[in-house]
């Protein structure tokens, strides 16, 4: 039964990876495709045109994962049952269950892999492919993150610092402000919150300090001018992709802080968690469905794995568009379609025939 086992996992490896990588890298060539007219402003050699292919990979990876898992347990042992290896095996005294066994272990490892691809791959791959899409557009960056914070320059080269930019509301919180000379710092003005009146920056509860009289000046209201409108920040801040659970969490706290509660970005932090999670369930639903019946060749095998992850795309991004719209809690929306498709995967594993 081990060899069986090891011969069967090696075989389901092999497939998921090729499949997985394969289809992630067409992906990633369709993006680039779609994108190179906008990057040719950009004058920039075909290795960047390789290196955004690159950057983007990890992420389709991601999503893809699950269709390949499926998919090719529902083809391995499909395969086997065709050839009567598996009415070999019951005949030998062995039992369907015991043989799944490694392979249940392996799901959950997927899963584990899924989760952490997601936590620290994906996030930096996307900020760095979001970086360089910039750059082939010819528009540069005029910021940067640091220590949790954005730092840019305001249109008189002061550097500023802002610790949270929220985008719905057009709103800073937590504003620094260095003006210098060309030799030593003049001023820094601080401030709680900065609001955008639709032609300037308007700090609240700002203050100023001053390095030559060692003094701080308090304002109840401050107008600054020098500072870009928020189309800049909106275009320079971290998007949820570009950020791990970890770090998305962190950030709903500060906005939470703030008096601002964004329901989407708690739908996509109970997606981080749900979305792995599926590669267990779809192997076990591949592997049950498979011991049930005798799929016939491998393109019909293909066939019915793709229209079920279809099926499970289709649903769960639907979820979450109901969680977007504030239509369903977003607990519920990022977990609703991931638990019912492991509950029928588990129900058909444990009712798996003998």
């Amino acid at each position: 039964m081990i060899i069986v086992q090891r011969l069967y996992l090696r075989e389901f490896i092999k497939l998921t990876l090729v499949i997985a990588l394969g289809l992630s890298s067409i992906f990633s060539l369709i993006d680039l495709i779609g994108r190179i007219d906008n990057f040719l402003p950009g004058k920039s050699s075909p290795l960047a045109f390789v290196l955004y292919a690159i950057f983007k990979l990890p992420g389709f990876f991601l999503y893809l994962l699950p269709m390949a898992v499926f998919i090719c347990s529902l083809f391995t042992f499909s395969q086997a049952s065709g050839k009567n290896e598996i009415t070999a095996i019951k005949a030998a005294g062995g039992r369907l269950r015991d043989l799944f066994m490694p392979f249940v272990v392996t799901g959950i490892i997927v899963s584990c892999i899924a989760f952490v691809i997601g936590e620290f791959l994906v996030p930096d791959f996307s900020l760095r492919a979001a970086q360089l899409k910039n750059r082939l557009e010819g528009r540069a960056s005029k910021s940067a993150f640091a220590e949790g914070a954005l730092w840019l320059r305001d249109r008189q080269g002061h550097p500023v610092r802002i610790e949270l930019f929220v985008p719905e509301e057009k709103t800073i919180y937590n504003i620094s402000i260095f003006i210098s000379d060309k030799s030593s710092l003049e001023k820094i003005i601080k401030s709680e919150k900065a609001v955008w009146n639709g032609h300037v920056w308007v700090l609240e509860r700002a203050s100023s300090y001053s390095s030559a009289t060692a003094k701080t000046t308090r304002y109840h209201r401050m107008v600054y001018k020098d500072l870009e409108a928020p189309d800049l920040f909106s275009h320079e801040v971290k998007t949820a992709d570009e950020m791990g659970a970890i770090e998305l969490f962190s950030y709903m706290q500060r906005l939470k802080s703030a008096g601002f509660n964004n329901m989407r970005l708690f739908v996509d932090l109970n997606s981080r968690i749900s979305f792995p999670l599926i590669n267990a369930f779809m192997l076990l639903l591949g592997m049950s469905l498979s011991g049930r019946f005798r799929a016939g060749g491998g393109l019909f095998t293909a066939g019915i794995g793709l229209s079920i992850s279809l099926l499970y795309w289709f649903g769960y991004s639907f979820a979450l568009s109901m969680g977007y719209a504030g239509i369903l809690p977003p607990l519920i929306s990022a977990w609703v379609v991931p638990l019912l498709f492991g509950s029928v995967a588990v129900y058909m594993f444990i009712k798996t025939p003998e």
